[in-house]
């Protein structure tokens, strides 16, 4: 990245552990935003450090938890199937209670940094970091929230229990979701029912659907990337952003 943006892998506190998490913030003195970024079932890899530099960019301080670290500390991977199936069996050990604890942790370590303005942070989560980041969205701090293609929302919740939509109520945010229209892992329907769940306990809510898009639409490593899609998407989430977090001082 740029001189622009400085970088570091940091410890957090998690429950009563600690895990890593990738750091990326703004090099130039001042006071900034917060947001939270949530992994792929492929771990903080390259893609997720780009993400966060490119909120460190637009003026954010931007904390990746590594959610894997409780089965395989440290683990990225790339975008083939033998990646994909490893991902997900890592996917299949995590908790509900476990990763809102690693998130509540990231966002307590960022309210340390003086370069950060408390008062909320903003969340962004890809593929299963889209899921968890409809469940971060619950959290009190969290003020706004994409979330990307985010798979069983409305059928499951990670360990096991009701649907992750079942918590709709309990966000008190602002929420976008991003959704391609062939995206195989996520029928329209349930998109349909997330956007009734959200209209229904009356969260502010945006959802964006995109005709072309397939899963993983977002990133440029994969081969389902679709740039006019993503560059709409970003340009959302920078609005987001913008709109509802608190500003550079």
């Amino acid at each position: 990245m740029t001189s622009l943006v400085r970088t570091e892998t940091i410890p957090i506190p998690s429950g009563d552990t600690e895990i890593l998490a990738y750091l990326a913030e703004p090099s130039r003195p001042g006071r900034f935003g917060a947001v939270v970024v949530i992994q792929e079932v492929f771990g903080v890899n390259s893609h997720i450090r780009e993400v966060a530099e490119r909120i460190a960019g637009a003026g954010y301080v931007a904390i990746a938890p590594h959610i894997y670290h409780r089965q395989a500390p440290g683990f990225e991977a790339g975008y083939t199937t033998e990646d994909l199936e490893q991902g997900r069996r890592y996917k299949q050990g995590t908790r509900a209670a476990e990763l809102l604890a690693d998130l509540e942790g990231a966002i307590a370590r960022l309210y340390t940094k003086p370069n950060v303005i408390s008062g909320g942070v903003g969340c962004i989560g890809f593929c299963f970091g889209g899921h968890v980041a409809y469940l971060a969205a619950t959290l009190a701090e969290v003020k706004a929230t994409a979330s990307f293609y985010g798979a069983g929302i409305a059928t499951m919740t990670p360990g096991g229990g009701e649907p992750t939509l079942s918590r709709t109520a309990e966000i008190k945010g602002t929420l976008y979701g991003f959704f391609g229209e062939k995206d195989p892992l996520i029928s329209s329907e349930e998109v349909n029912q997330i956007e009734a769940a959200l209209t229904d306990h009356g969260v502010p809510h945006q959802l964006f659907r995109y005709p072309d898009a397939e899963h993983g639409f977002f990133c440029d490593q994969r081969y389902s990337y679709n740039p006019e899609a993503a560059r709409d998407a970003w340009e959302q989430v920078l609005q987001l952003f913008k709109t509802t977090l608190p500003t550079e001082q």
